[in-house]
């Protein structure tokens, strides 16, 4: 299992990003895709799960609304869309996958964890 985290970078408050997670080296649509990030000094927090199938969606309550997440199973990519960004977004973002899905997945249990990509939120 693989997965490439990118799209990390620096804008202004209220802005937009697009974070990707690009899956190898399983079924991909047998996965549950998430995100999770971790602020400096602060312990990691669950942010969004897709599930695999039917690809229903979960947010945290810190993102709801302003965060969507979605999957390509052309390309094997899971993409964060992160709108009206503010300061407390300021976190090392990491993609994770799990067979046994969502609930499982934002325990963060898995094993299967991709490198992080930095987002900063900053004026």
């Amino acid at each position: 299992v693989q997965l490439q985290a990118s799209g990390g970078g620096s804008v202004q408050p209220g802005g937009s990003l697009r974070l990707a997670c690009a899956a190898s080296g399983f079924t991909f649509d047998d996965y549950a895709i998430g995100w999770f990030r971790q602020a400096p000094g602060k312990e990691r927090e669950w942010v969004s799960c897709i599930s695999f199938g039917h690809g229903k969606t979960y947010y945290a309550s810190s993102v709801d609304g302003r965060f969507s997440i979605s999957r390509d199973s052309a390309k094997n990519t899971v993409y964060l869309q992160m709108n009206t960004l503010k300061p407390e977004d300021t976190a090392v973002y990491y993609c994770a996958t799990d067979p046994r899905g969502c609930i499982v997945l934002r325990s963060g249990t898995t094993d299967y964890w991709g490198q992080g990509t930095l987002v900063t939120v900053s004026s």
